[in-house]
């Protein structure tokens, strides 16, 4: 979904995207091949707190040309926005599924990764409106408005 959103983010969003492209093979891994303190022959990926700790800076430095919602926004605008707010829908799915997986027996899944994930479906929100105009175009929800 991060993949279709880039064909058509300008220049410094696909260069977020293309960096969180990455950062997801690295949570792949990670989730591939899970902490469960025995040795291994190799060093494995790991998403680590300075990662996590981009997404945020990120979402703040957004934030700052955005004005506040009054509003829920509705998946639109854009094309960008709307592969990004699909993208969003899809991060959260990942999150619930990592919460899951790790509520079960034997199958351990990092806090920091599990972090990342819910720190990039904000981030993809945050993006998506960005994407639109700097919210500007954000098609916003009207409650009742088809009664």
């Amino acid at each position: 979904m991060i993949g279709l959103a880039r064909l058509h983010a300008d220049e410094a969003l696909d260069a977020m995207l293309a960096r969180i492209q990455n950062e997801l093979f690295d949570l792949g891994a990670e989730l591939a091949t899970p902490d469960t303190g025995k040795p291994l022959e190799f060093e494995p990926l790991r998403i680590v707190d300075t990662q996590v700790e981009r997404l945020e800076a990120e979402i703040d430095a957004m934030n700052t040309r955005l004005s506040p919602l009054k509003s829920f926004v509705l998946p639109a605008g854009s094309p960008a926005a709307t592969h990004l707010h699909l993208a969003r829908t899809v991060a959260r799915r990942a999150e619930r599924l990592m919460i899951a997986l790790a509520a079960k027996q034997g199958e351990p899944v990092a806090s920091t990764a599990i972090r990342y994930v819910n720190r990039l479906s904000d981030h993809l929100f945050v993006a998506a409106r960005i994407a639109n105009d700097e919210g500007r175009a954000d098609v916003l929800w009207v409650p009742g408005g088809s009664r």
